[in-house]
């Protein structure tokens, strides 16, 4: 009989357990996030979902990769998502084109350009005037690839007109299909393909355009300012999270960060993702803190200006709030 009451008791205390658990996950805010691409340029964000940062805030955020930044700002502005992670120019592109509801950047993730040169044959000495009468594999033209990338080519005294041959009408995910097939003496590459090209010998990286770009807000997380306003509450949490996940990238090694992304990146080798990771990290390219600050975004904007694709500089004040990331941050 004692026995049958310890099991009954042992029983009703798991079905606690577990009552608790499921109360606690149906009491916890739902958020909705779109990135505009899977990237390991975007580590402190999976940081943050593996570490459970989120959860501990009190938010279950659902991600979804939205490929391309007009499509990313479509579902926002049209409420399939709440918050978007994507380059800080698509809230200056919707705020030029005269949005009620303005998008505003309150979270930044990286910090620099997240590309890279990448040659077909390997140059022990390289300098950027050897890319003159060559052909180059660039980005698609309006995107913050591009734009820092013909920003870099002119800041060595290389017009992307007429001192090479400038190929930008192939679509982002066939970039590197192209150059493999032959196209190109040079291209211009995200990570992991970079460094994949580099070990199957198919290219060799020699210079970094988020180096030579500077520091621009490259990637934040925005929302409607609606948004900001009457869920604050949950922006604050989903900052502070993003803050947490930061330091943890600053503090760990590359070897630890990659064994935790490592799950968003099933078909990638996990030398490969720890190589890249310490790549980003030893540029600077993740961001330390949320704040989104005005310097970044004054860069961002002549950026943009010297490639022709800003009508009108957008003041500061207008589309980035850095209330919550302040607070993160202190």
């Amino acid at each position: 009989m004692r026995w049958l009451t310890k099991g009954l008791l042992l029983s009703v205390i798991a079905l606690l357990l577990l009552s608790l658990t499921a109360c606690n996950k149906a009491e916890l805010e739902q958020v909705k996030v779109g990135e505009v691409t899977r990237s390991i340029f975007y580590a402190p964000q999976y940081v943050a979902l593996e570490k459970g940062f989120f959860e501990e805030e009190g938010l279950s955020v659902e991600l979804q990769t939205i490929a391309g930044g007009d499509k990313t700002m479509t579902a926002l502005l049209s409420d399939g998502i709440d918050i978007a992670l994507v380059g800080s120019e698509t809230s200056i592109y919707v705020t030029l084109q005269g949005a009620n509801d303005p998008i505003q950047n309150f979270a930044q993730l990286t910090q620099t350009d997240g590309t890279f040169l990448v040659a077909r044959d390997k140059i022990d000495n390289f300098s950027w005037d050897q890319l003159k009468g060559s052909t180059f594999l660039g980005q698609r033209k309006g995107g913050m690839p591009q734009m820092a990338g013909e920003f870099v080519l002119k800041k060595h005294g290389i017009d992307p007109v007429n001192d090479l041959t400038l190929i930008q009408n192939i679509d982002f995910a066939n970039i590197a299909t192209a150059f493999a097939s032959g196209t190109g003496d040079y291209v211009q590459l995200f990570e992991p393909t970079a460094s994949v090209f580099e070990k199957e010998g198919k290219g060799y990286i020699i210079a970094s355009f988020g180096t030579e770009s500077g520091t621009l807000p490259y990637t934040s997380f925005m929302a409607k300012s609606s948004y900001l306003k009457e869920d604050a509450e949950t922006v604050q949490a989903f900052t502070n999270a993003l803050q947490r996940a930061q330091d943890f990238v600053q503090n760990e090694s590359s070897a630890e960060v990659a064994k935790i992304i490592q799950p968003y990146f099933e078909n990638v080798d996990l030398a490969i993702i720890e190589t890249v990771v310490e790549r980003y990290k030893a540029q600077g390219s993740y961001a330390t803190d949320p704040i989104l600050d005005e310097g970044e975004w004054d860069n961002l904007q002549t950026i943009m200006e010297e490639a022709g694709e800003l009508p009108q500089r957008v003041e500061y004040e207008k589309l980035v709030n850095t209330s919550f990331a302040e607070k993160a941050a202190e």
